[in-house]
Protein backbone atom coordinates (compact mmCIF):
# COMPACT_ATOMS: atom_id res chain seq x y z
CA UNK A 1 0.00 0.00 0.00
CA UNK A 2 0.67 3.34 0.06
CA UNK A 3 -0.27 4.71 3.42
CA UNK A 4 -0.19 7.90 5.55
CA UNK A 5 -0.61 8.00 9.14
CA UNK A 6 -2.60 10.95 11.31
CA UNK A 7 -5.01 11.51 13.52
CA UNK A 8 -8.39 13.88 14.14
CA UNK A 9 -11.98 14.33 12.56
CA UNK A 10 -12.15 13.24 9.23
CA UNK A 11 -14.42 16.15 8.39
CA UNK A 12 -12.67 18.64 9.20
CA UNK A 13 -11.87 20.86 5.96
CA UNK A 14 -8.07 21.35 6.07
CA UNK A 15 -7.50 18.13 8.47
CA UNK A 16 -4.92 15.55 8.69
CA UNK A 17 -7.41 13.44 7.27
CA UNK A 18 -8.11 15.22 3.90
CA UNK A 19 -4.62 16.17 3.56
CA UNK A 20 -3.60 12.73 3.59
CA UNK A 21 -5.84 11.76 0.80
CA UNK A 22 -4.13 14.45 -1.97
CA UNK A 23 -0.89 13.25 -0.70
CA UNK A 24 -2.14 9.49 -1.41
CA UNK A 25 -3.17 10.31 -4.89
CA UNK A 26 -0.47 12.41 -5.89
CA UNK A 27 1.53 9.60 -5.55
CA UNK A 28 -0.42 6.76 -6.91
CA UNK A 29 -0.70 8.31 -10.22
CA UNK A 30 2.73 9.65 -10.39
CA UNK A 31 3.65 5.74 -10.95
CA UNK A 32 0.21 4.80 -12.51
CA UNK A 33 1.36 7.65 -15.02
CA UNK A 34 5.45 6.28 -15.31
CA UNK A 35 5.02 4.86 -18.41
CA UNK A 36 4.83 8.05 -20.20
CA UNK A 37 8.18 9.22 -18.97
CA UNK A 38 11.39 7.78 -18.70
CA UNK A 39 11.17 5.89 -15.53
CA UNK A 40 10.29 2.12 -16.87
CA UNK A 41 9.13 0.09 -14.21
CA UNK A 42 9.51 -3.88 -14.16
CA UNK A 43 6.64 -5.68 -15.03
CA UNK A 44 4.36 -2.58 -15.56
CA UNK A 45 1.06 -3.00 -17.20
CA UNK A 46 -1.82 0.13 -17.43
CA UNK A 47 -4.18 -0.82 -14.11
CA UNK A 48 -6.64 1.78 -12.82
CA UNK A 49 -6.14 3.18 -9.44
CA UNK A 50 -7.85 1.31 -6.53
CA UNK A 51 -10.17 2.52 -4.33
CA UNK A 52 -9.24 4.71 -1.50
CA UNK A 53 -8.90 2.85 2.04
CA UNK A 54 -8.31 3.26 5.42
CA UNK A 55 -7.84 1.87 9.20
CA UNK A 56 -9.40 3.31 12.57
CA UNK A 57 -9.54 3.43 15.67
CA UNK A 58 -9.55 5.07 18.88
CA UNK A 59 -6.59 4.74 22.54
CA UNK A 60 -8.94 2.79 24.71
CA UNK A 61 -11.93 2.05 22.84
CA UNK A 62 -12.74 -1.61 21.30
CA UNK A 63 -14.43 -0.65 17.84
CA UNK A 64 -15.18 2.53 16.87
CA UNK A 65 -16.76 5.37 19.27
CA UNK A 66 -18.87 7.74 16.04
CA UNK A 67 -19.23 10.19 18.90
CA UNK A 68 -15.64 11.15 19.56
CA UNK A 69 -14.24 12.12 15.94
CA UNK A 70 -11.61 14.08 17.06
CA UNK A 71 -10.18 11.07 19.02
CA UNK A 72 -10.16 9.02 15.67
CA UNK A 73 -6.45 7.79 14.68
CA UNK A 74 -6.52 6.68 10.96
CA UNK A 75 -3.93 5.18 8.34
CA UNK A 76 -4.74 6.29 4.95
CA UNK A 77 -4.24 3.86 2.48
CA UNK A 78 -4.15 3.27 -1.58
CA UNK A 79 -3.10 -0.39 -2.45
CA UNK A 80 0.01 -0.99 -5.16
CA UNK A 81 -0.01 -3.32 -7.92
CA UNK A 82 2.13 -5.90 -6.74
CA UNK A 83 4.78 -4.82 -9.52
CA UNK A 84 5.55 -1.78 -7.53
CA UNK A 85 8.77 -2.10 -5.60
CA UNK A 86 10.19 0.08 -2.66
CA UNK A 87 12.71 1.40 -5.26
CA UNK A 88 9.81 2.84 -7.78
CA UNK A 89 7.74 4.52 -4.27
CA UNK A 90 11.26 6.15 -3.84
CA UNK A 91 11.23 7.23 -7.19
CA UNK A 92 7.75 8.78 -7.29
CA UNK A 93 8.06 10.07 -3.94
CA UNK A 94 11.23 12.49 -5.24
CA UNK A 95 9.69 12.83 -8.90
CA UNK A 96 5.87 14.16 -7.07
CA UNK A 97 8.07 15.99 -5.01
CA UNK A 98 9.83 17.78 -7.78
CA UNK A 99 6.69 18.33 -9.92
CA UNK A 100 4.49 19.52 -7.26
CA UNK A 101 6.67 21.70 -4.84
CA UNK A 102 5.39 19.30 -2.17
CA UNK A 103 6.23 17.03 1.05
CA UNK A 104 5.67 14.20 0.45
CA UNK A 105 7.50 12.58 3.22
CA UNK A 106 4.73 11.21 5.91
CA UNK A 107 3.87 9.02 2.77
CA UNK A 108 4.92 5.42 3.47
CA UNK A 109 5.71 2.52 1.48
CA UNK A 110 3.15 0.04 3.53
CA UNK A 111 3.09 -4.22 4.04
CA UNK A 112 -0.06 -5.52 6.18
CA UNK A 113 -0.93 -9.14 6.65
CA UNK A 114 -4.36 -8.24 7.81
CA UNK A 115 -5.59 -12.36 8.30
CA UNK A 116 -9.29 -13.71 8.42
CA UNK A 117 -11.71 -11.01 8.56
CA UNK A 118 -15.59 -10.86 8.41
CA UNK A 119 -16.70 -8.32 5.96
CA UNK A 120 -20.26 -6.71 4.58
CA UNK A 121 -21.28 -3.97 1.97
CA UNK A 122 -22.58 -1.07 4.26
CA UNK A 123 -24.98 1.21 2.43
CA UNK A 124 -25.67 4.64 3.66
CA UNK A 125 -23.64 7.51 5.86
CA UNK A 126 -20.84 6.50 7.76
CA UNK A 127 -22.45 7.08 11.02
CA UNK A 128 -25.32 4.76 10.37
CA UNK A 129 -21.76 1.81 10.29
CA UNK A 130 -22.94 0.71 13.80
CA UNK A 131 -25.92 -1.46 12.50
CA UNK A 132 -23.62 -3.67 9.46
CA UNK A 133 -20.72 -3.99 12.35
CA UNK A 134 -23.66 -5.60 14.76
CA UNK A 135 -24.70 -7.25 12.06
CA UNK A 136 -21.08 -8.48 11.26
CA UNK A 137 -20.66 -9.52 14.35
CA UNK A 138 -23.01 -11.58 15.30
CA UNK A 139 -22.66 -13.66 11.59
CA UNK A 140 -19.02 -13.66 12.62
CA UNK A 141 -20.21 -15.50 16.19
CA UNK A 142 -22.65 -17.64 14.28
CA UNK A 143 -19.75 -19.20 12.52
CA UNK A 144 -17.85 -19.97 15.46
CA UNK A 145 -15.68 -16.67 15.47
CA UNK A 146 -15.51 -13.56 17.60
CA UNK A 147 -14.18 -9.86 16.48
CA UNK A 148 -10.43 -9.47 17.46
CA UNK A 149 -9.67 -5.78 16.81
CA UNK A 150 -6.75 -5.11 18.72
CA UNK A 151 -3.76 -1.95 18.64
CA UNK A 152 -2.31 -3.66 15.20
CA UNK A 153 -5.76 -4.91 13.82
CA UNK A 154 -8.02 -2.78 12.68
CA UNK A 155 -12.02 -1.39 11.70
CA UNK A 156 -10.97 -1.18 8.09
CA UNK A 157 -12.92 0.30 5.15
CA UNK A 158 -12.74 0.38 1.53
CA UNK A 159 -14.83 3.93 -0.13
CA UNK A 160 -16.49 2.62 -3.44
CA UNK A 161 -18.03 5.94 -3.64
CA UNK A 162 -16.97 9.31 -3.70
CA UNK A 163 -18.29 11.58 -1.13
CA UNK A 164 -17.95 14.27 -2.96
CA UNK A 165 -20.23 13.34 -6.17
CA UNK A 166 -22.93 10.70 -4.31
CA UNK A 167 -25.78 11.42 -2.30
CA UNK A 168 -25.09 10.13 1.19
CA UNK A 169 -28.19 7.65 1.23
CA UNK A 170 -26.01 5.78 -2.00
CA UNK A 171 -22.56 5.54 -0.57
CA UNK A 172 -20.47 2.05 -0.90
CA UNK A 173 -18.26 1.41 1.91
CA UNK A 174 -16.52 -1.87 2.39
CA UNK A 175 -16.67 -2.32 6.26
CA UNK A 176 -13.69 -5.18 7.16
CA UNK A 177 -13.59 -6.68 10.81
CA UNK A 178 -10.64 -9.04 12.26
CA UNK A 179 -12.02 -11.95 13.84
CA UNK A 180 -10.58 -15.30 15.13
CA UNK A 181 -11.63 -18.52 16.24
CA UNK A 182 -14.01 -18.58 19.07
CA UNK A 183 -11.74 -20.20 22.46
CA UNK A 184 -13.86 -23.01 23.54
CA UNK A 185 -14.27 -27.14 24.27
CA UNK A 186 -14.61 -28.56 20.56
CA UNK A 187 -17.89 -31.05 20.34
CA UNK A 188 -19.05 -33.40 18.09
CA UNK A 189 -23.03 -33.34 17.99
CA UNK A 190 -23.97 -36.76 18.16
CA UNK A 191 -27.25 -35.57 16.16
CA UNK A 192 -25.59 -34.28 13.18
CA UNK A 193 -21.63 -35.54 13.72
CA UNK A 194 -20.34 -31.74 12.88
CA UNK A 195 -17.48 -30.55 15.00
CA UNK A 196 -18.93 -27.40 16.81
CA UNK A 197 -17.39 -24.70 19.50
CA UNK A 198 -18.80 -25.20 23.29
CA UNK A 199 -19.43 -22.10 25.23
Amino acid sequence: YLAVRGKGNPNEENGEYKNSIGLLYSIAFTLKMSYKGDQKIAGYFEYVVPPLEGFWWQAGVEGIDYTQKDELNFISLIRLPDFVTRADFDWAVEEAAQKKKADFSKVEFFTYEEGICVQCMHMGSYDEEPATVVAMHEFARQNGYVPDITDTRYHHEIYLSDPRKCDVSKLKTVVRHPIKKKEGKIMVDSRCGLHCIGC
